[in-house]
Order: structure tokens, then sequence, then C-alpha cells
């Protein structure tokens, strides 16, 4: 990596690194040339900071909003979704967006202000109190107004499609569990993976049940991956820390990952913790986590006991709030 934070990944594909406002402080995004102009995978949070270090790639690069030739997300949230709208508008003919499919009513739930209701009425069904919702409910709002302006024209993107990046094309794969429409891509011929932030170094995805996901997140993240594990993966380029190189061993990595925490979360319920934010206290170090961080761990903490309601290992009852015990 240069001091511009970019990254040549090859002649024609270069990783722009974006800052973010959190510990998690960096969204890899990446351009791909091509005869027509560069393709903007994934897009940063509008700030001051990802804008300006968005100029420093155009000029090193030399190209300007106009040479953008189109604009892929690979799932809607606000790290990767926040400056599709700015760029669109930032050229004298909007750029096309470009969104998985699935990922729409998502964007729709998530974003619209009408069902602020809807998260903050989960947050208490976790067994947060009134006022460390509002806290969090803050946060929430300052990360939704960094995602403005929303672009005014979208397309969506089918799974199991090809799509153009680039000089090249790949296979649109869907990748379920960190966000239920997210795709990735897929080169064969070169074995290179575009993986969004579906396998991740160092790091694991967040893997949440929210009030706007599809039913066992995590079982279907599992599912996904071992399905995954048999493509012969030789680079994958994700969407936070650095490249995959050994794309079935870091799979492995990430499966056994959530085997302990499944384990962890079965003790903390045995243990006598039974609202959400009760098991999660027993598995996060919630008193040094961030309001923004909170409703991470809170989804995460749930997506655990859902899976683990799938395989008949607890119950839940909800007489205001949300109650687990083992079966």
């Amino acid at each position: 990596m240069t001091d511009t934070g970019l990254t040549f990944i090859s002649d024609d594909i270069v990783q722009v690194q974006i800052p973010l406002p959190y510990r998690l402080n960096i969204v890899n995004c990446y351009l791909l040339r091509g005869s027509r102009g560069w393709t903007l995978l994934d897009t940063g949070l509008n700030t001051a900071a990802a804008r300006a270090q968005w100029k420093t790639a155009m000029n090193a690069l030399n190209f300007t909003p106009n040479d953008i030739e189109k604009i892929v997300l690979t799932h809607m949230h606000p790290d990767h979704f926040g400056m599709a709208g700015w760029w669109q508008n930032a050229a004298d003919t909007p750029t096309p967006v470009y969104l998985p499919e699935r990922e729409k009513p998502q964007q729709q739930v998530f974003y619209r202000r009408a069902n602020t209701a809807l998260y903050h009425q989960w947050m208490l069904d976790c067994g947060i109190d009134q006022a460390t919702v509002d806290t969090v409910e803050n946060a929430l709002y300052s990360t939704r107004d960094l995602t403005q302006p929303h672009p005014s024209r979208q397309e969506t993107l089918r799974e199991e499609t090809r799509v153009q990046l680039g000089e090249r094309n790949f296979r649109a794969i869907h990748a379920p569990g960190h966000s239920d429409g997210q795709l990735i891509f897929y080169q064969e011929s070169e074995k290179l993976m575009l993986c969004g932030d579906h396998v991740l170094m160092r790091i694991t995805p967040n893997i949440g049940s929210w009030p706007h996901t599809e039913r066992d997140p995590l079982g279907r993240f599992l599912a996904s991956l071992r399905e995954l594990k048999s493509l012969d993966v030789k680079l994958a380029l994700p969407g936070h820390k650095s490249p995959v190189t050994d794309w079935r061993g870091r799979i492995e990595e990430l499966i056994a990952h959530h085997h302990l925490r499944l384990q962890h979360t079965l003790e903390a319920v045995g243990g006598g913790a039974h609202s959400v934010y009760e098991i999660a206290a027993r598995i996060f170090p919630i008193e040094r986590l961030t309001p923004h961080e909170w409703r991470f761990a809170m989804a995460e903490t749930l997506a655990h006991l859902n899976c683990l309601l799938e395989r008949g290992k607890v119950n839940c009852a909800k007489n205001g709030v949300m109650r687990w015990e083992l079966t």
C-alpha cells in the first residue's frame, strides 16, 4: 500500500482504503479499470475524510467521477453503500448504481426513518434499558445520516448471473449471513474472488439477527461457507482487513469460531443468563463497547440464539423482554 491509501492488486484493479469513524476504521473499496471507464465496488461512508481520500485516489489515478462507468455494491450496509449517491451525483450524467436484488427490501426497511420504532422495540425486547436504547439509537441516526444523499436511481443484480466488472466477467454468488442478499463475485480463470464482508481476515464478519433480516442468518452463513469452501480461490479481496490467500483454511477457521461461540452461548443460557443483553454480557466485553458496537453485540448474540433455537437447543418466551432457556 502507498501513502495514498491505494494498493495495486494488478495493473487494472486498485484497492482504495476509505476511513471509517469507528474502531473498525477502514473499508476496502475497489476500482476495476475497463475500456469504458472504471467500475467502483463499494464506496465508504459519506464523511469529509472519505471524500478527501477519494479525491486523493482520483488525483493519483488521474480520473474524475465522469470516468466511473458503474457503481456495484456488495450489500446495503452503510459503510459499503454510503457514498453511492454522492458518486452518482458527482458525475455530469448520473452513474448507474447496482445493488443485489435481495438487498433492496432490506435497504428499504433499514433506511426508512418511519421504521425507527421497529429498531427501538427490538432493543427493548433484547433487554436493554431505555436510557441505553436512546444512546444506541442516536448512534444509529448518525450512521444513517452519513449515507446521504441516497442514489436517485438504482438497478438490481441477481445471483448466479454474469457481471462485467472492468475487463473481467464475474459470477455473482449469493452469500447470506452478514447481510441477507449480499453478493460476492468470482472470476474462475484467475481464481479471483471479490468477497465483500463474507470472508474476512483477523476479524469475523458480524452475523446478526435484526428486525429486517430473514430467519436464522447464522445457519445460512455456515451453510454458505460450506458451499463456498469447494471453490478454487487463489486470492480473495475483502471489504475489511487484508486479502485472503488461504480461502479454504480461513473458511474452516470461521466455521470453527462460530461453533465455539454457539457453545459459549449455550453455557451462558445454562449459567442463568436469560435476556439477550444478559447473554451478550457473558460473551462480549460490554463495558468496553461503544454505542455503535452495542447493537452489533446484541444482534450477533441473538443470531446465535436463533441458530440454537433452530437446532432445538434452547426455547424462547416473550413477555415484554425475550427470555431464553435451555430445552
